[in-house]
């Protein structure tokens, strides 16, 4: 957990008039920890208890609350590390995250509702190189301690499409 509250420094909580560079800073540190294989303190940006869910903008369209990854709590989050590191079989691969500029939709109370844009270029251990998904993060982002986690995360990916290898959080 120490190395989280280290990569996230540059988002501690933040006056009203530096928010976006405070979301800008907690986005690039999640990003790096995951295109870094650092999946056991991706869990530690997230609340507890959270949700981190994974669909697509169709489902989104339809009303649809299912997720192709879903988890509510922090031991759902570290649950799915654990599955990572030990249980699942896939093939070697690893991910590279463009994160565009946070959307600040609302804020209320201690509560920052935002929306971010992702692209996800996903690297096989041979070397090849794909467009993995594209898609937007709708975030609540809260402060705890100083620094903001995330309570909500989805990532609602813009195409139906969706690669069976989909182990990585996005």
């Amino acid at each position: 957990m120490a190395a989280v509250e280290a990569a996230i420094v540059g988002a501690a909580t933040p006056a009203a008039d530096g928010l976006e560079s405070h979301l800008v800073a907690l986005n690039a540190a999640y990003a790096k920890a995951i295109d870094d294989g650092r999946f056991e303190d991706w869990t530690g940006f997230f609340l507890d208890p959270c949700l981190y869910k994974i669909t697509t903008a169709e489902n989104v369209a339809r009303g649809y609350e299912g997720g192709l990854i879903y988890a509510d709590s922090r031991a759902m989050l570290q649950d799915r590390v654990t599955a990572l590191r030990q249980v699942s079989v896939y093939e070697r691969q690893r991910y590279r995250h463009i994160i565009g500029l946070p959307t600040i939709l609302e804020e209320v109370k201690s509560t920052i509702r935002a929306e971010t844009p992702f692209l996800v270029v996903r690297i096989m251990r041979t070397g090849e190189m794909d467009l993995f998904a594209t898609g937007r993060y709708d975030d609540r982002v809260a402060h705890d301690g100083g620094v903001l986690r995330f309570r909500q995360r989805i990532a609602i990916c813009d195409s139906a499409r969706i690669d069976t290898l989909l182990a990585i959080p996005l």
